[in-house]
């Protein structure tokens, strides 16, 4: 009978008349309580048990003063389902609830919105306070800025009625503001308020890829790239200002190489200084189809020091001292040095911080070349720049034997002796004609030049004068044919002898 009646009891729940045994039991101030316990009813005594279904009853189980079907002539009374105190109390909670939020005030919204320039890339945002504020309500704007209908998320709260920020000239920039009550929960936030700056160009005209670099705290060089709508007549002018300056200033000093723009302008402050102005930088053109283009630069994080100079290299038995010059415009204790040094020529060294213009290495080789190299780099305490100097000009010390030059020589010199030994022997018989020359017969010479004389004397008489002498020369340079052969055939005679 327990099973069925509880049976009967999930089924009248599962209809929405009995709450579950689980659910939350309401408080008076509106809370739940905890969970029924098994065993017990949601007023907190024992359980009553359900009486089942009886086969053939139609009518509902719940009611009051209704009759069910007799037994033994008696008729059977159904329970009647016990009140419901909990859905009650909800829902006088959420009544009230929804007529303190509907009886929420709404903030009025700021008026007036407007922006103006400050300088270059800087904007003055301005609005005037809403009226009919509570004296009660502690007053702060929420103020919020959108590029291109994305938010910053630099929300800001403040009780002052405007906001200076940078500038976005090349793009969609919109301010919107609205009214709070801060630490009040009887009022809502007022609706916000904006006003939009548009763009002026045409798209993609504008300059990119902006950098800057503070070189040596002296000068400030600033590189970009003409946009990819921009015409290759465009050209840029670079105006830049910070604190300081009653003007923005021009820079002057630009140039162009492979489609890179560069604009070089002095900037310094003096060494005392702790803290450096924002610098405003604004890259346009004079012709209104290029949109401007505006950036904010923090110089401490641009800083770059200069080469280091002067390195000095002095070995001393087995260490080796470097040194080089102290930078002319850091303050003291500024800048840290890395010193790179390789053993030998290969390019893989050590590299050794120093805080100071020296260091000291110790345990050389004697019989190896070392070579070094300095750059700077500023310190944290000074500069926020991850920016290294370029590195100091390579210098050397120590003198490296190289065997090589040995193995060389060991092969030159006999394949010199040989190569020469070979070409003598080619040439020998000529040198030899050359240092001994054969010595003439003066007899055969004698004799081949007076009989040779008598012919040509004869056969001159029938010839014509003119061309006696001519003769005469070319005989002359037979005879001394004739000559040098005759000796050449008179040594071999001897040799015989």
């Amino acid at each position: 009978m327990r099973r069925e009646a509880e049976g009967s009891a999930r089924a009248v729940r599962g209809r929405g008349m009995l709450p579950s045994r689980t659910a939350p039991r309401c408080c008076p101030g509106g809370g739940a309580g905890p969970p029924l316990p098994p065993g017990s009813d949601y007023l907190g005594g024992p359980a009553r048990p359900i009486p089942p279904a009886l086969p053939g009853w139609s009518g509902p189980l719940t009611g009051s003063g209704s009759e069910g079907p007799r037994r033994g002539g008696r008729a059977m009374a159904v329970p009647a389902a016990a009140p419901l105190p909990c859905p009650l109390l909800l829902a006088v909670c959420w009544a009230v609830a929804a007529g303190m939020a509907a009886g929420a005030k709404i903030l009025p919204s700021p008026s007036n919105l407007n922006y103006s320039f400050i300088h270059i890339c800087t904007l003055n945002w301005t609005w005037s306070p809403p009226e009919n504020i509570s004296s009660s309500c502690n007053l702060e704007y929420s103020s919020d800025i959108v590029i291109n209908g994305v938010p910053e998320d630099r929300r800001e709260w403040s009780k002052s009625r405007f906001r200076v920020t940078d500038a976005h000239l090349n793009e969609e920039m919109r301010l919107r503001v609205r009214s709070e009550c801060k630490n009040d929960n009887t009022s809502e936030p007022s609706p916000w308020v904006e006003t939009s700056l548009l763009p002026k160009g045409i798209l993609g005209t504008a300059a990119v890829d902006l950098g800057c670099v503070w070189h040596n705290l002296e000068y400030m060089a600033c590189t970009w790239r003409r946009g990819e709508n921009a015409s290759s007549d465009t050209n840029y002018t670079l105006f830049y200002w910070f604190d300081g300056l009653e003007n923005p200033m021009k820079c002057s000093n630009s140039s162009v190489d492979q489609g890179i723009f560069e604009c070089i302008f002095n900037l310094t402050f003096p060494k005392v200084t702790s803290t450096y102005p924002t610098i405003s930088i604004l890259v346009t053109d004079d012709s209104e189809e290029v949109r401007p283009l505006c950036a904010s630069k923090n110089p401490t994080t641009l800083v770059k020091p200069a080469t280091p100079r002067q390195l000095t290299l002095t070995k001393t038995n087995d260490r080796i001292d470097v040194k080089w010059s102290e930078s002319e415009t850091f303050p003291k204790s500024c800048l840290l040095y890395e010193v790179k040094y390789c053993n030998g020529d290969l390019d893989i060294g050590q590299i050794i911080a120093s805080e100071t213009n020296s260091v000291s290495i110790a345990g050389i080789d004697a019989n190896s070349k070392y070579t070094f190299k300095v750059r700077a780099k500023p310190k944290r305490e000074c500069y926020n720049s991850n920016v290294h100097s370029d590195w100091s000009e390579e210098k050397s010390i120590g003198e490296k034997k190289d065997s090589t030059i040995y193995f060389v020589l060991i092969i030159t010199i006999p394949l010199i002796v040989a190569v020469s030994t070979v070409i003598l022997l080619v040439y020998l018989k000529r040198l030899k004609i050359l240092i001994l020359p054969p010595i003439p017969d003066p007899r055969e010479i004698l004799k081949r030049m007076f009989g040779e004389q008598n012919e040509d004397s004869q056969s001159s008489a029938k010839d014509d004068p003119i061309n006696t002498f001519d003769r005469l020369i070319i005989e002359e340079e037979i005879h001394s044919l004739i000559l040098t052969e005759t000796s050449e055939s008179t040594n071999p005679e001897k040799e015989n002898r």
